[in-house]
């Protein structure tokens, strides 16, 4: 049965249980983009159901393969409504995420915006603090229910979201965002005793991180006492702390692990039951950026220059444990350097107050836990702090075997989680994973280790760029560098350079993790540029070169591995002075301080109004293949010209498992293609490539265009070659060392040809 509905179904086998949706472009007299939907409508409307996971590949119900692309929503909800930066730590049972990442009024203005811009997909952030803040067990629903109000939202402007439950450095309370401030308290440390016996940096935390001797040193909370001490016990205190139990208020007691773990899932089980009906969620990531803590620390006397920053004072493990335990100790402090990015400069005694950051009614009883354990002790002969047992965290302290994190610990609370997430979620909800911030997904990520319904949402940031706050013609490869790379292979130059730089970055991050996890979908979860390098002279120029040029470079690599993402991030609270008002950072490229007021606003998706608050647009704004009827092949635009290439291989069938049983259904014919207005306005768009029996149309006010292939040749590659006509004025040069620096090579040469002649000529002869 063949109809020109878009809601009519065909049986596609026996099974008259199974009824898979036929895309109207099946119908013979289909005319391109006769429907109503659009490229980037991830509604049940655009996509005749449900996305689902096929292979590698996001489907949509018509089989087509989906690219997403979206945003990270947002780095303000790391922070409460009611956050003080003079008072933090105090009062922090009684903070609020509501409103955070902006009122529910406000959601129809920014929903649309991104509708426009053709970001239709949102990570979004929710910390464990918003949901669980007031105490283990007390679960704010006020926050909850606002969340599940502004998710509700996202099909009315064909979005989706999945939900990331975010953390940096632990907690709010260690440096970062994340986990309330009572797990820390549960294990027995002294909040107000955190920053002064140097078990964490919060300056970050309470409006500091601008200035150039706070800038970037807030990853260094990895390292220091309170958040590796807390990773450490939340993966693996079982193994490696199970001294330290935690009493619970029924008078018995719980092992540290034990205690985290099951808060952990408790609250992530009530956020599930929260928001997991709600039609435009997607699924749910089981935590950002996860880090190991000291687990697989080789030495307590330092840590890996390679791998761990080194930026300010940065205390070994072994000092840490003497400082938190109110012992003045001497500590190196790191400065920025060339060319190795920081060297030890100096050393000053940290901690001169002896304030120890151990609690004496806490589960220690006012001991360092790692004292506790024998890893270390103080010799009161000769007044010193002593290591005991250097290699601890390498190997299980009882048998002696030698441990890794992803497979002793990882893997194993994946598969729990997954397990909790399921038991109340549609079993269809996608789970998102990823690896440590920095690494490539490891070779041990097996099928056996996998969840169901994975997605793998690894990071990616130019970390020469986010460390220097500086960028220009010169980039650096550090993902290379950091691997063993001959150093002059990691050195690129001008825009054609820094494309390649990020283009193989990028490439070997979705590369490795189809290596390792086999046919498995990945979605950068994270990628973006900071807005404020180059000394912020841009927020008083308005001249946005550089940044243009960095994102264009990070969306060029994006695109050539056909990769699905969403960028850090879209922040209506940005602006120019506070960034993103947390630990100096500064990435939205969209800043509500310059929108216009919601009443001068036109919510239509083609309408400029929106447009006002994004800066750099026309390098983030960009055509893609949204709903691709076959496989995707080759992608490439140049936004100084607005043109694109895009080749695919059309399929006829799709094989794989829908509603629980494996069927093969029809794809759709008909191609859609995002192509903003911000490009086509006051422009004619030209198709060409296409074959005598395929069909195109362009639907300006949709933002679309259609493509219908034809039938005799189903399975043959196309490839189209879309330009805009005006062309557009080129927004910078696409340079490279050759073209710069070619006549100074030339000169050069011929410089030393000729003195190397009259030399030859009188000395020689």
């Amino acid at each position: 049965m063949e109809s020109n509905s878009e809601t009519s179904f065909e049986l596609v086998d026996d099974d008259e249980s199974f009824q898979a949706p036929l895309h109207p472009s099946h119908a013979p007299d289909y005319r391109p983009g006769s429907g109503s939907t659009y490229a980037h409508d991830w509604s049940p409307s655009g996509t005749g159901g449900k996305l689902r996971i096929h292979g590698r590949h996001f489907v949509d119900a018509f089989g087509r393969v989906c690219n997403l692309r979206g945003v990270n929503m947002a780095g303000s909800s790391k922070t409460p409504t009611n956050h003080k930066h003079e008072t933090f730590p105090r009062d922090h049972h009684a903070v609020t995420f509501v409103g955070r990442p902006f009122p529910l009024e406000d959601a129809p203005q920014h929903f649309a915006r991104l509708r426009r811009w053709g970001l239709s997909l949102i990570r979004f952030v929710i910390t464990w603090e918003a949901v669980e803040h007031a105490g283990p067990g007390i679960y704010d629903l006020e926050y909850l229910g606002y969340v599940r109000n502004i998710l509700s939202l996202l099909p009315q402007f064909g979005l989706v979201a999945f939900i990331d439950i975010h953390q940096d450095v632990w907690s709010r309370y260690s440096g970062g965002s994340g986990a309330p401030a009572w797990t820390l308290e549960s294990i027995g440390f002294d909040l107000h005793a955190l920053e002064e016996s140097g078990a964490a940096w919060l300056l970050g935390v309470k409006g500091g991180g601008h200035v150039e001797a706070e800038r970037g040193i807030w990853p260094c909370g990895y390292q220091k006492l309170a958040a590796a001490t807390m990773a450490t016990c939340f993966w693996a205190g079982d193994t490696f702390a199970p001294k330290l139990r935690i009493p619970m208020s029924d008078g018995q007691t719980k092992s540290v692990q034990q205690f985290l773990q099951d808060a952990f899932l408790d609250m992530y089980a009530v956020v599930v039951r929260a928001l997991s009906d709600i039609e435009g969620v997607l699924g749910f990531e089981i935590m950002n950026e996860p880090h190991r803590g000291y687990i697989d620390l080789p030495s307590l006397y330092q840590f890996d220059y390679s791998t761990d920053l080194h930026l300010s004072y940065v205390p070994s493990a072994f000092q840490s444990f003497m400082l938190g335990s109110g012992y003045p100790t001497l500590v190196s402090n790191w400065t920025r350097s060339f060319p190795m990015p920081t060297r030890k400069t100096s050393h000053s005694v940290l901690n001169a107050a002896s304030r120890k950051v151990w609690r004496v009614d806490g589960p220690t009883k006012g001991s360092c836990i790692w004292e506790l354990h024998g890893v270390w002790g103080w010799d009161k002969v000769r007044n010193e702090g002593v290591v005991l047992r250097e290699s601890y965290f390498v190997k299980d302290p009882k048998t002696g075997r030698k441990v890794d994190w992803y497979t002793d610990f990882y893997y194993p609370f994946l598969k729990r989680w997954a397990e909790r997430v399921r038991d109340v979620a549609p079993k269809d909800k996608m789970l998102f994973v990823e690896p440590i911030p920095n690494e490539f997904c490891p070779s041990s990520w097996t099928k056996e280790n996998q969840v169901p319904n994975m997605v793998f949402a690894p990071h990616w940031y130019d970390l020469s760029t986010l460390f220097s706050k500086k960028f220009g013609d010169f980039t650096v490869d550090v993902q290379g560098l950091s691997r063993g790379m001959f150093p002059l292979q990691a050195f690129y130059w001008g825009q054609l350079g820094v494309r390649k730089n990020y283009s193989r970055q990028i490439r070997n991050i979705v590369d490795s993790a189809h290596k390792a996890l086999g046919e498995v979908p990945v979605l950068i979860g994270e990628c973006g540029i900071p807005m404020d390098v180059n000394e912020k002279e841009a927020f008083e120029t308005e001249n946005w070169k550089w940044q243009y040029r960095m994102m264009d470079a990070l969306m060029v690599a994006l695109e050539q591995s056909l990769a699905n993402f969403a960028l850090w991030n879209y922040n209506p609270d940005n602006n120019d002075v506070e960034g993103d008002d947390w630990n100096g950072e500064n990435f939205s490229w969209f800043s509500g301080r310059r929108a216009l007021p919601p009443s001068l606003l036109d919510l239509h998706q083609t309408s400029f109004t929106l447009d006002n608050g994004g800066r750099i647009l026309p390098a983030i704004v960009r055509p893609y293949p949204a709903k691709t009827a076959g496989i995707p092949l080759q992608f490439n635009y140049e936004m100084n010209t607005g043109q694109f290439t895009f080749e695919w291989k059309p399929s006829d069938t799709i094989t794989g498992e829908w509603e629980g049983l494996t069927k093969t259904i029809p794809v759709a014919r008909e191609t859609e293609i995002f192509v903003p207005s911000l490009l086509t306005h006051g422009r004619k768009l030209r198709v060409e490539g296409l074959e005598p029996e395929d069909a195109c149309s362009f639907d300006q006010s949709r933002q679309t265009l259609f493509i219908v292939h034809g039938t005799s040749s189903p399975s043959k590659v196309r490839k189209v070659i879309v330009s805009v006509w005006p062309p557009l004025r080129p927004t910078f040069e696409l340079n490279a060392f050759w073209g710069d620096f070619r006549e100074l090579i030339v000169s050069g040469m011929v410089v030393f040809i000729g003195i190397f002649i009259v030399v030859k000529l009188n000395f020689f002869t």
